[in-house]
């Protein structure tokens, strides 16, 4: 699905390595994916930039084929800071101090941080249909919860959604991606595979889960503590999200937006599909990255 891309294994501490894939020419893009997705969220948007970028797509901590740390009582592991300090290594180790950034879902919460931990190292970013995630939590209304469940179920402690995930982890993936506006049908059938390979595998559901109860602990507090120390996102913003999501629906993603940012300078729009934006509207995403990175 990456024809042309060389794959990488980085380590970045603490016996965690970092799988990935780069290929093209031209400026550092760094790509990340959601939940419960891996790299090959990117298949139809990365080979149509290689003529312009150098396309670096991550399996971030936890998915795919990076290492998949158990975890402790406090999640640390999982902290968002701690996930874009793996991207930070790993785009050293390839030689790029600073870059662009475009990211899905749960990468878009690790690019958030990222942006914020390390100024000098983001040129510009666009995240895909998130807010921020301390404003998602302390908002969150019926239509949310009924929505996004996965929030609450996923930060329940062990192994109560690990147990009911991997006793049939085909049925959770049909009613959590199939679920959605645009279906199952709408994946290609490889990266489909690649999704389910994953959630087969019970150290990665469990890696998930503690992404997820890291978002509702450790996360939460570290965002208070930048929004109380004025520590925001200081380079270029732009936010796209689904017309026919959660975050159309319960949040103005433009104000949230420039609420956690230096100066405002937060541009963006929805965009004329569900949640999937890389995968449903690759052509929009490459048009945006080709119009805002340029």
């Amino acid at each position: 699905m990456f024809e042309g891309f060389t794959e990488f294994k980085i380590p970045v501490g603490n016996n965690v390595e970092i799988f990935g894939v780069r290929g093209g020419n031209g400026p550092p893009l760094l790509l990340l994916h959601g939940f419960p997705q891996t790299h090959h969220i990117w298949h139809l948007v990365a080979p149509q930039l290689t003529s312009s970028f150098t396309i670096i797509a991550l399996d971030i901590r936890g998915y795919g084929a990076s290492s998949k740390p158990a975890g402790s009582p406090d999640h640390h592991e999982y902290a968002k800071s701690v996930m874009a300090q793996d991207c930070i290594a790993t785009m050293k180790e390839l030689g790029y101090d600073s870059f662009y950034i475009c990211a899905h879902d749960r990468g878009a919460r690790i690019a958030h941080k990222l942006c914020v931990d390390y100024p000098a190292a983001a040129k510009k970013a666009i995240f895909l249909d998130i807010c921020p995630t301390l404003a998602m939590y302390s908002q969150t209304d019926f239509e949310f919860a009924k929505a996004y469940f996965h929030w609450f179920l996923l930060i329940q402690p062990a192994p109560f959604p690990e147990t009911l995930i991997s006793n049939n982890c085909k049925a959770f993936a049909t009613q959590f991606m199939g679920g959605r506006r645009a279906g199952l049908e709408m994946f290609d059938q490889g990266a489909l595979g690649e999704y389910l390979k994953v959630l087969e595998e019970k150290d990665a559901v469990h890696a998930m889960c503690e992404d997820y109860r890291a978002g509702a602990t450790i996360d939460m507090e570290e965002a208070r503590r930048d929004i109380a120390a004025g520590r925001h996102v200081k380079c270029p913003l732009r936010v796209l999200w689904g017309r026919y999501g959660i975050i159309e629906k319960c949040f103005d993603a433009l104000k949230e937006w420039k609420a956690v940012h230096d100066t405002g300078d937060v541009t963006g729009e929805n965009v004329d599909c569900g949640h999937y934006i890389p995968e449903e509207k690759p052509d929009v995403v490459v048009k945006h990255i080709k119009e805002f990175f340029a």
